[in-house]
């Protein structure tokens, strides 16, 4: 496989149809305003048999303006002002600066070289825009990048997203309106809304605290490890009887079939990772905030509505346990997280701003878990068929962390694990986590 290279970069922006309920400024919450350090969101689909002409590149891009005229946050920039107090405010401009299109080819590299071995090749990263940008850098640096490029026998769509704007589930309400769009739809079935969520007594714009400059973690003469990618693919079949057995376990009926799975790979990494049974071991959630206020935000909310939360035992404790002991515990921590536990957070943070940094959320002995099956992947369709895999960029990439996304087949889940190669490799050879996935 030889390396991506760069036919065209264009920028387009939104269409003369405009949303007219999207104000020319948008606040930013709590919840927006973490994800300023970090990188974007990077999420592409791969595509079968599908070489594309000048005509269909036009095609996408003219389907991508009319698209970004119901999504104007997209084509917009961050606005970060400093204040005498020294502290910043930050909001988007829906100025229509527009986004990056990017065409490439990767003309040696075809659609089993993504797709069939056991590790996520390097060259998928090379898919994205955007890389290594923080989302910070968006008051220059476009809020949104599609790069397509061109297989020996398909195609791959790559989009790279502030996480500040959006987080997975507006990410995905706008592919899925890109992809209706360019199917040939004069409008979108689903319209966002950029009504922030903010609490009464809540001044805005939020003034907190803020500096570009980051410290460095690590020599300058050391290269950062880079943590090896598998996904391993979870029949409905064989979820469904980790969700029984966990259920079983526990004595309960409440653990979910997303909890049960994500406790089966924690036991099976933590065992692989042959951690003393009295050490603690993290598991780190994105629990989402949409259906837990009161009340609940409408499904269209377009930004970010997320929490962190934590499962913590010893290590001894959740292998005994089995897959029920943890995953109720799971369970439990999700339950937590009401609308008073939602406003209470809310409220911390903006007396005590707390920015995301990837090292506070992953260590030696902790995994954290983002996207959801939940999400639309394989119905989009841009006019020429379903994607057959999804895949995930560079960005943000830490040892530790999964992604979930919904497999191929009806009710499936394929989870993209980043560990060191050693612990995947002794993963392979653990008969219980081999024993309940198909690859």
């Amino acid at each position: 496989m030889e390396a991506v290279k760069v036919l065209s970069t264009t920028t387009i922006k939104a269409s003369n149809h405009t949303n007219h309920n999207t104000p020319h400024k948008i606040d930013l919450t709590p919840w927006d305003l973490q994800f300023l350090p970090v990188e974007t969101i990077q999420k592409g689909l791969l595509f079968r048999n599908q070489s594309p002409t000048p005509n269909q590149i036009q095609h996408l891009q003219h389907s991508l303006s009319s698209t970004l005229a119901f999504f104007p946050p997209l084509a917009g920039r961050l606005a970060i002002l400093q204040h005498p107090d020294n502290t910043v405010s930050s909001h988007i401009e829906c100025n229509n600066e527009g986004v990056h299109f990017v065409h490439a080819s990767a003309p040696n590299t075809t659609v089993a070289h993504i797709l069939q071995p056991i590790y996520v090749p390097p060259i998928v990263h090379s898919f994205f825009q955007l890389n290594g940008v923080k989302n910070h850098q968006s008051t220059s640096q476009p809020v949104l990048a599609v790069q397509v490029t061109e297989l020996l026998d398909g195609i791959f769509i790559g989009f790279s997203i502030n996480h500040v704007v959006a987080d997975g589930k507006s990410f995905w309400h706008f592919v899925n309106s890109y992809a209706e769009i360019s199917r040939g739809s004069p409008k979108i079935s689903k319209l966002p809304s950029f009504n922030r969520y903010f609490l009464d007594g809540v001044d805005r714009p939020i003034r907190f605290p803020f500096t570009t400059e980051e410290k460095k973690q690590h020599s300058p003469n050391l290269k950062p490890q880079t943590p090896t990618e598998r996904v391993f693919h979870f029949t409905k079949e064989k979820i469904a009887q980790l969700k029984s057995k966990a259920n079983a376990e526990a004595h309960t009926d409440k653990i979910s079939s997303l909890q049960a799975l994500l406790t089966h790979l924690w036991c099976s990494v933590v065992r692989c990772q042959h951690v003393v049974p009295q050490e603690k071991v993290i598991y780190v959630l994105l629990i989402g905030a949409r259906p837990r206020t009161v009340p609940p935000l409408s499904e269209e909310y377009f930004g970010n509505a997320a929490m962190v939360g934590s499962v913590t035992m010893k290590a001894g404790e959740l292998l005994e346990g089995g897959v029920g002991k943890g995953a109720w515990e799971m369970n439990k921590v999700i339950s937590l997280h009401s609308h008073d536990t939602i406003k209470n957070h809310y409220e911390c943070w903006v007396r005590t701003p707390k920015l995301l940094r990837l090292g506070s959320l992953t260590g030696q002995n902790s995994l954290v878990t983002s996207s959801s099956p939940r999400f639309n992947i394989y119905g989009n369709d841009f006019g020429w068929g379903k994607p057959v895999a999804v895949r995930s960029g560079g960005a943000n990439k830490m040892f530790g962390k999964i992604t979930v996304f919904a497999g191929a087949e009806e009710d499936s889940i394929d989870t993209e694990v980043c560990l060191p190669r050693e612990i995947l490799e002794a993963m392979e050879n653990y008969p219980d986590l081999m024993d309940a996935i198909s690859n």
